[in-house]
């Protein structure tokens, strides 16, 4: 009975210290307003570092437009720095068009309403921390 009440006091002890450990995780709500049309969708992708932003998500999903505008929401997100881009796919193909010389011909945007200056907006520009439940605004 001894061992017993040993074993269960060492599982009761490893329960409690990895739940402790456990990680805190929350909802990031993306707006998107301002688009030029209602036509096509939204790509929305979230990148949690600075060597995959803007070439390999963390999340990423797609949203239909109203009014000019989308809202989505990641869930289960760990507490940590994120950045976010999005671009209006007006014609449904899965990718940002642009023209001969690489300037975009569809509406994009990044967290913080971040520019890019001869190229796509930086990391360092676009970050922002995630330490509870949320919301961002992005203006196209």
């Amino acid at each position: 009975m001894n061992v017993l009440a040993k074993i269960a006091i060492i599982i009761i002890l490893s329960l409690v210290s990895y739940m402790s450990n456990a990680q805190k995780v929350f909802n990031l709500t993306v707006n998107i307003e301002e688009a030029s049309s209602n036509d096509g969708q939204m790509m929305i992708a979230l990148y949690d570092n600075a060597s995959d932003f803007l070439e390999k998500t963390f999340k990423g999903t797609t949203s239909e437009i109203s009014n000019y505008g989308c809202v989505v929401t990641f869930e289960n997100i760990p507490e940590g720095t994120y950045a976010v881009s999005i671009f209006h796919d007006e014609n449904k193909n899965d990718k940002l068009d642009s023209n001969f010389i690489g300037i975009p011909k569809e509406d994009y945007g990044c967290s913080n309403n971040a520019k890019g200056f001869m190229g796509p907006p930086k990391w360092k520009d676009a970050k922002f921390e995630i330490k509870a439940d949320k919301s961002i605004t992005i203006t196209l």
